[in-house]
């Protein structure tokens, strides 16, 4: 059907009885119709069409508002689609952002600083940023006196310096310049060196199960006989198989295979630390005293 252009509601029906209708009249007329009854056929005619004029203009106004109404609905669903693709994508970006930079996202407590007893120990950044990386770390850090260390402005420990030294079981790692071997440590230091080792894991967001079989590790270590021993060599012993055993452990977090409960003491390995420190002793004090007993030591 052909496209009205103009409303057809607002048209006037034309006075078909002036003299400008006389030749649309002239056809109408016969000996029982006069010009007046033609002009009333023309109006009724120019009546009935306007209203199915009327009748399609109202039709084409309907099918226009649906056309216009659907283009509308096929708009908003392509934006509410087009936003929701970029909330997604914005939410991703977000998302690695906060991984990348996760420590901008770290929320703040609205509060006053808190009291010396309640302040969190001041550990170096480096042995800190060993822990988050799940990576073996020396104890000596957590000692007073790596602590202090960490709380002096001239002195850190970066990979920058790092110097090679001989782990407990002979071989060579690389250690911060002035660390202090786990196997060397002092007992008291080691025992207070623990506890804020421990907290130092809960406060890096380690999961609880590994804290607390860290925690089990160290205090079996702690309740061992050999512990409380007076032979030194005894009490050196635990404290070489806990460097070696935790070395290990972090070791094979990321193998195949995966680590293992580090808390369950293993008795044999601890008796063969204590078999290699006496035999390392003992020939040291043969060398000392062929030493003494040398020629060579006369001249």
């Amino acid at each position: 059907m052909t496209r009205l252009l103009a409303d057809p509601t607002l048209a006037q029906c034309p006075d078909f009885t002036s003299v400008i209708f006389n030749t649309s009249r002239a056809p109408l007329l016969s000996p029982t119709i006069d010009d007046a009854q033609a002009a009333a056929m023309l109006r009724t005619i120019w009546l009935a069409t306007n209203t199915v004029l009327t009748k399609q203009w109202q039709r084409q106004l309907d099918s226009d508002a649906r056309d216009v109404a659907e283009q509308q609905r096929l708009l908003t669903e392509d934006e509410a689609q087009r936003l929701a693709a970029q909330k997604v994508q914005d939410a991703l970006f977000t998302e690695e952002e906060r991984k990348k930079n996760w420590i901008h996202h770290i929320p703040i407590p609205d509060r006053p600083r808190p009291t010396r007893a309640a302040e969190s120990i001041l550990v170096a950044d480096y042995a800190l940023r060993k822990l988050d990386k799940a990576q073996f770390v020396e104890l000596y850090y957590w000692t007073n006196k790596g602590l202090s260390n960490a709380r002096s402005a001239f002195h850190t420990f970066d990979d920058d310096t790092m110097l090679p030294a001989a782990a407990a079981d002979g071989s060579t790692v690389c250690t911060a310049a002035g660390v202090i071997a786990d196997h060397l440590l002092t007992p008291l230091d080691f025992s207070r060196a623990v506890p804020r080792f421990i907290a130092s894991l809960e406060q890096r967001g380690w999961v609880a199960s590994r804290v607390r079989m860290l925690a089990q590790f160290f205090g079996g270590l702690m309740l061992h006989h050999y512990w409380t021993s007076d032979n030194q060599f005894e009490q050196r012993a635990l404290l070489v198989y806990q460097e070696e055993q935790r070395r290990a452990w972090h070791q094979a977090i990321l193998q195949p295979a995966g680590a293992w409960n580090i808390s369950i003491l293993d008795e044999t390995e601890i008796s063969r630390c204590f078999d290699r420190i006496y035999h390392a002793e003992r020939v040291r004090i043969d060398h000392d005293f062929d030493l003494k007993v040398s020629p060579l030591h006369f001249f």
